[in-house]
This record gives C-alpha cells, sequence and structure tokens, in this order.
C-alpha cells in the first residue's frame, strides 16, 4: 500500500495550519504580558527614584530590569560612603588569605552581601560586557591573565569596575557617556 504525497500535504496542511497559529497566538499573549510587566517595573521605581533610574538607563546594556532591580536593592547610592563601601555591601569583595609572609594567590570571593544586589550587578555586568568595547576589553583581559578559574575571575574583577562606574554615576546625577567611563 502506497501512500501518495499529495494525500500526506493535504492531511497535515490543517493541523500544522492550526498548531503555527496557536504558537503565534501564544507569542501575541506573552508580548502583552512582557508589556504589562515592564509597565508596572517603570510604575514601581519611578516611585522609588526617577533620577537614578534614569542614570541607570543610559548605560548601555542595563535594561529595565536590571535597572528596577538594581535601585530595589540599594535603595540610594547616598547610603553608601564611596564604591568600595557598595561592593562590600553586594558581597563582591575578596578575603585575605595569607598567614606571616605568605599570600595566596587564590582568593575566595566573600559573598556575605546582599546576594539578590550581587545577582543583579554580576548580571548587569555581563550585559554591559556585551554592549560596552571598554569592558569587554578590560574582560578579556583579566581572563587571560590566570589560567584558574578565568571567567569567574574575569566577570568578578569586571563587575568591581561596573560597581565604581555605577557609583561615580549615580553619586554625581550623570548620565553615562563612554568617554567619562575610563
Amino acid at each position: 500500500m502506497e501512500i501518495r504525497q499529495e494525500t500526506l500535504d493535504k492531511c497535515l496542511y490543517e493541523p500544522l495550519t492550526v498548531s503555527i497559529a496557536s504558537s503565534f497566538n501564544c507569542i501575541s499573549s506573552f508580548e502583552k504580558e512582557l508589556k504589562a510587566i515592564d509597565k508596572a517595573i517603570l510604575q514601581t521605581v519611578q516611585g522609588l527614584n526617577p533620577e537614578e533610574y534614569t542614570v541607570l538607563n543610559s548605560i548601555p546594556g542595563i535594561g529595565k530590569v536590571y535597572s528596577a532591580g538594581i535601585l530595589a536593592e540599594i535603595g540610594s547610592v547616598k547610603a553608601f560612603q564611596n564604591a568600595n563601601a557598595l561592593a562590600k555591601y553586594c558581597g563582591i569583595i575578596w578575603n585575605d588569605n595569607d598567614s606571616g609572609d605568605f599570600e595566596a594567590e587564590d582568593k575566595r570571593m566573600s559573598k556575605a552581601g546582599n546576594s539578590y544586589l550581587r545577582y543583579y550587578i554580576i548580571e548587569a555586568t555581563g550585559s554591559v560586557i556585551r554592549h560596552c568595547p571598554e569592558y569587554e576589553r578590560f574582560y578579556h583581559k583579566k581572563y587571560a591573565e590566570t589560567r584558574n578559574h578565568q571567567h569567574k575571575r574575569a566577570l568578578a574583577l569586571t563587575s568591581r569596575k561596573f560597581i565604581r562606574l555605577l557609583y561615580g554615576l549615580l553619586d554625581k546625577s550623570q548620565l553615562y557617556s563612554p568617554e567619562k567611563s575610563r
């Protein structure tokens, strides 16, 4: 018994059409939900601190979600004396691993700070690396410096650089510009 290609094509046409239409309906529904969530995030952040939100959004690679998350966890940058205090609050600092004259090459990150803020900072840094050539170069430079834990180390060091930028921009209420980020 031989099945003809034409019969098979006609038989599959309607189920495939229904399946594709259903997929488009799901995509449309998800897009509507994303717009509603973005609107809710924007309203919440504008109630917290609209100036700082605008400053964060001026950094390439930082979107609404990272901006809102960082601001929700920081509150106001005025609560921190300097970028090192902010980094310590994030938990992106290294414990000393030394004794007498010995100083270990491999030091662990403390992670004693705010884990949610650390998550947002590290994820935002990954996005900034993809959008800012200066941060991409810095990441690759730090990646090449060692053979152990290359990605984690480079990402953590780039995150510290990002925290310095973040603190400087928020403290002075300045928008990002590539010339000022150096």
